[in-house]
């Protein structure tokens, strides 16, 4: 039960005051001595606040003050938290002695007012002892067999605040739904919550579920059974919806393909006829414009944002949550020649790979922004940042790497620059998880057992991402890769070998793979038969390799769906 918190030292102080006679002489008509006690109240339990305040007064007084005008002596008194003699610390003056402790560490204490009759002793020649000559122990710090305990009081000290964990929620809420805010602090602490309380239960956890998720920050507040307080901030990220499926199928569509209705319909279609269950939507592709509706001040800045094809990506969110599809929202970070042309031409170099000799790198793709620079790094993290907060539920990154066969320079690189991309990815990771979003990460063919030949150290990038996406198109192996003697020939063949690859480089990793197979007409130009066995062979061979997840590629957004067979129940 709580106690009564004591008062302040300067006015009467906790604690009943007890009033003791002690004689200061033995014959008439000399004054006797009276004290009065002041201090806690027994038992008490004393938090911080009062811990502050806490203290002990001895008052003494005349019985009769008219028989002398000098203040009673307080020579004879001792002072013991403990049982070791604190006298020292304490004022005494005009017949008070006050002492407050300057910190008293957690626990049960005791603090003894004693006498120690051999002082008036020495002064008078008298024994100054009790009447009756007894003494009382007073602990260590004095002579116990001298000293008469004339006032004791025992209390509890619980001075810490009480720690607080938020654990729940742990990522975004649904915005109007409800949320539930859950922890742990110490056992039997109220904790409140936007004006709700519950107590803590005997383990320390505690719940409060609000009807609505608030924006912003929820300022939780724990009340320890002592009365100490201590306060935590939790910050709501809202977001519109979310959907998840366990396993990906999916397909690649553009910013102008998602716009097209006749390129949109066929992909809406593939969605009733359950043959897909999540959509792969273009934000920032490898023109280096972002198709949907941004606020992105640089993206304005640099022309990203004027995409010919530009899209509400809120709508889109909503249009394909309410089918219970998951939105899987593409990012190509680095090749950007959008973002690359720009810096160069406005002093801003060390945001652009450079070749060799210091020129603006070009080659096959016009233009690869410096994932060594802090501003590129922010550019792309906060452009994910927007896209999960509208909801969308996984960003694929896609161009994290370096050009292959290229030499390059990296202003400010320090170290390799496959720990520049896998420091990328580690970012990524802490940005978006607040909302609630996955991520994964388009990741080159040869980068399981070549990581460097592209700077994508895909094992260590596995402990950062929730699934890898190998691009293992077969008609971009060259003959005898993984002894396979065609690839273009055999898309079973170099689809297996390759995937046992991934596998080996992620297993006991967080990234599962789900790989990125080739359904266009590309192979067909190449001399391949027929599209429809060229895709259905691919998707085989990756349920045979035990993985029931795909993502199909065709630029034009034009898809096989005789070619979708499902997994096997």
């Amino acid at each position: 039960m709580r106690q009564t918190p004591p008062l302040r030292i300067a006015a009467a102080l906790l604690g009943a005051a007890a009033l003791m006679l002690v004689t200061a002489g033995c014959s008439d008509p000399e004054p006797e001595r009276e004290l009065a006690f002041a201090g806690p109240e027994d038992e008490a339990l004393i938090n911080a606040e009062q811990l502050e305040s806490l203290g002990v007064e001895v008052t003494a007084t005349w019985d009769d003050p008219e028989l002398t005008d000098d203040d009673p002596d307080l020579s004879d008194l001792r002072l013991l938290l403990d049982g070791d003699d604190r006298t020292d610390e304490a004022q005494v003056a005009e017949g008070r002695l006050v002492w407050s402790p300057s910190s008293l560490e957690d626990g049960e204490r005791t603090i003894e007012v004693a006498s120690d009759p051999t002082a008036l002793e020495s002064e008078d020649g008298d024994d100054a002892s009790g009447d009756d000559g007894s003494s009382d122990d007073a602990g260590d710090g004095a002579d116990d067999a001298e000293l008469e305990v004339l006032q004791r009081w025992t209390f509890t000290v619980d001075a810490t605040p009480p720690e607080i964990e938020i654990t729940q929620p742990d990522s975004a809420v649904i915005a109007g739904e409800e949320v539930t805010i859950a922890g742990t602090t110490d056992p039997g602490a109220t904790v409140s919550v936007n004006g709700h309380e519950a107590e803590a239960d005997d383990d320390g956890a505690f719940s409060i579920t609000l009807d609505q998720a608030p924006e912003g920050e929820l300022d939780v507040v724990a009340t320890d059974r002592a009365g100490n307080q201590s306060d935590d901030v939790v910050e709501l990220v809202t977001v519109p919806s979310r959907v998840e499926v366990d396993e990906l199928r999916t397909v690649h569509v553009s910013f102008c393909g998602w716009l097209s209705p006749t390129l949109k319909e066929p992909i809406m279609d593939l969605i009733d006829e359950g043959l897909i269950n999540a959509v792969q939507l273009d934000l920032k592709d490898e023109s280096g414009t972002i198709g949907y509706h941004t606020d992105n001040e640089l993206a304005a800045t640099t022309g990203a944002a004027d995409a010919a094809c530009n899209f509400d990506l809120a709508e889109a969110v909503a249009e394909l949550h309410a089918l219970e599809v998951p939105v899987i929202g593409r990012i190509v970070a680095f090749a950007d020649p959008v973002l690359a042309q720009w810096a160069w031409d406005n002093d801003a170099r060390d945001m652009v790979m450079q070749t060799e000799d210091g020129e603006m790198y070009v080659g096959r793709y016009a233009g690869f922004a410096n994932f060594a620079n802090e501003d590129v790094v922010e550019y792309n993290l906060d452009i994910a940042e927007e896209a999960a907060a509208a909801g969308v539920d996984h960003i694929l990154w896609d161009y994290i790497r370096k050009p292959d066969g290229v030499d390059a320079r990296f202003p400010g690189l320090e170290g390799d620059p496959g720990e520049a991309v896998l420091d990328f990815t580690r970012r990524a990771d802490e940005r978006i998880q607040r909302y609630g979003a996955k991520h994964g990460a388009s990741v080159y063919g040869v980068s399981a057992d070549r990581p460097t030949e592209v700077a994508q150290p895909v094992t260590e990038m596995a402990d950062y991402l929730d699934y890898v996406a190998p691009m293992i198109y077969p008609s971009h192996w060259g003959p005898g890769e993984y002894d396979v003697a065609d690839p273009l020939m055999q898309p079973y063949d170099i689809i297996a070998a390759s995937l046992e690859k991934f596998l080996e480089a992620t297993e006991g990793k967080r990234a599962r793979v789900a790989p990125w197979l080739e359904d266009s007409n590309y192979p067909i130009s190449l001399g391949y038969p027929d599209r429809a066995s060229y895709v259905e062979a691919q998707i085989e061979a990756t349920y045979d390799a035990g993985i029931t997840e795909w993502l199909l590629w065709d630029s034009s957004v034009r898809y096989t769906d005789s070619a979708m067979i499902q997994p096997p129940s």
